[in-house]
């Protein structure tokens, strides 16, 4: 409870900050064709299936990293009961997946702070676990986020970054998916989606960590047009934990 205080006092100080550009200059990057993949199933649920199974985090300070509108933190609260601070550059959606969480009542256990990857206003050795998914993509710097991850943990705290469906998603969608990308490759966002395909390679994923100074990492997937990793499906992983000194 000490550190959910903690988290909810930073969220008083944040929300001032100005929450919009980076996720402005996330939008100009993006590659035209996503919204065609909001007709698949939800891949979150899966995610979040397999953030447990690989992380199997302790009850604590649970940290959705890059949360938006909330799409993994309230899922996960509500497959686990553990209380989730939203971690996001964008104080709007914050705002809305506050809301959502009190449609599902479940205001009591979520709580949000305006914040960067780069600069986590948490102190050292806090936090119980990092989830974030498709995040990591567009922080302005990914190794220096990795490294505040590091910081952050406490010693056997794990990490679960990286963006991808789930190992669960039906094969159908996966394939459909996978199929899509392959096709707007070629297209005339052609170069957004390459861009799009190369920050979501395992070596990007690898180089990454090895910058942050990681060292008991894995890195699980095969990327964005792939779903031959049965650990995680579609996508990429990093899966970290803090060892003990």
């Amino acid at each position: 409870m000490f550190h959910l205080r903690v988290a909810v006092a930073s969220a008083l100080v944040c929300l001032g900050m100005i929450g919009s550009a980076r996720p402005a200059e996330q939008k100009a990057g993006t590659p035209s064709g996503l919204s065609r993949e909001q007709s698949l199933p939800s891949r979150y649920p899966y995610v979040i299936e397999d953030a447990l199974r690989h992380c199997k985090p302790s009850k604590g300070f649970w940290v959705d990293l890059g949360a938006g509108k909330g799409q993994v933190a309230i899922p996960l609260i509500e497959a686990t009961g553990n209380a989730v601070v939203m971690l996001d550059p964008n104080a709007e959606a914050l705002s809305e997946g506050l809301q959502a969480a009190r449609e599902k009542g479940l205001e009591d256990r979520l709580s949000a702070v305006v914040g960067v990857a780069e600069k986590m206003p948490f102190p050292d050795g806090s936090v119980d676990l990092v989830i974030s998914r498709g995040s990591i993509f567009f922080w302005e710097n990914p190794a220096e986020g990795l490294r505040e991850v590091a910081r952050v943990l406490r010693p056997g705290g794990k990490a679960y970054i990286g963006g991808g469906a789930g190992s669960g998603f039906p094969k159908w969608a996966a394939d459909e998916l996978i199929k899509g990308r392959q096709a707007r490759a070629h297209g005339e966002d052609a170069e957004k989606w390459q861009r799009f395909v190369e920050l979501r390679r395992p070596e990007q994923m690898q180089k990454w960590a090895e910058t942050a100074g990681m060292k008991d990492f894995t890195v699980m997937g095969k990327g964005a047009v792939s779903a031959e990793d049965p650990r995680v499906g579609q996508g990429v992983w990093l899966l970290y934990e803090k060892k003990e000194r």
